[in-house]
């Protein structure tokens, strides 16, 4: 499927999993960091050099960019995406913490005199591929063939896709609540995003009908959306999870069956 906007975790997000998302609104919640060129009104505004905030984070709501959230930090948009491991195309959602600083044991970017700001120089922190543990007692959000795996790195692969018929149930695959309830995000149909903990995030997408709004609270297990094909040429259910807004390979927490 085209990840084309997260949220900011599968957000987005990030998310990013994501990043925010809207569709009333209108607002993409992906932006993909272009250096120094000129994109509106408010490049002037967008820092040079970035200011690194040592243990602080932000969380991404509704509606966010990663161009406005790089601006409010003064930060620039490739540093903030490589200091979280945002790859293209920079996904966030809302629910997703953003770091807003480098990892390691860097504590400010350094960039040479007189040198371009299109290659941002921190290096992306690694990426945990495996957490050990969620603490979330995941299960299965549908019924169905299992027609698309997870592929580390492939931006269309960042979930599975669960077969089935139009209508069929989809159901929270674990506790939390409802970050996101639209059709926003280019290329997930109807999405539903759900955030478990300040670190997990799970996304629903394709659905014919959403059954859940934001703010509400969901078990594991309750239905959430009806399975539809909007976004895709399939009746299908999208399903991601992603740790600290970064996808995670599904198939590692769920249940066998």
């Amino acid at each position: 499927m085209n990840a084309n906007v997260l949220g900011k975790g599968l957000g987005r997000a990030a998310c990013v999993l994501l990043v925010g998302v809207l569709a009333a609104c209108g607002t993409a919640t992906v932006v993909k960091p272009s250096g120094g060129g000129s994109t509106s009104a408010g490049t002037s505004t967008t820092p040079r050099t970035s200011v690194p905030k040592p243990g602080q984070t932000a969380v991404v709501r509704r509606g966010d960019t990663l161009y406005a959230l790089a601006r409010i930090h003064n930060i620039t948009p490739g540093d903030l995406a490589a200091w979280n491991g945002l790859s293209q195309p920079y996904t966030i959602y809302p629910g997703q913490t953003l770091r807003l600083y480098p990892g390691g044991s860097a504590a400010s970017t350094t960039r040479p005199a007189g040198g371009s700001t299109s290659t941002p120089v921190t290096t992306a922190p690694a990426v945990t591929a495996t957490p050990v543990n969620s603490g979330i007692g995941w299960r299965w959000p549908a019924e169905g063939a299992l027609v698309g795996r997870f592929v580390a790195g492939e931006t269309t692969k960042q979930g599975i896709d669960i077969a089935g018929s139009s209508g069929a149930a989809v159901r929270a695959a674990g506790p939390g609540v409802v970050v996101y309830s639209g059709a926003g995000l280019v290329g997930y149909g109807e999405l539903i995003i759900i955030k478990h903990n300040d670190q997990w995030l799970s996304a629903y997408g394709h659905n014919r009908k959403r059954l859940v709004n934001e703010g509400q609270s969901v078990k594991a297990g309750d239905q959430i959306a009806e399975m539809g094909r909007t976004g895709t040429s399939r009746d299908m259910l999208h399903f991601e999870i992603r740790y600290n807004g970064k996808p995670v390979d599904p198939l590692i927490y769920l249940p066998r069956k």
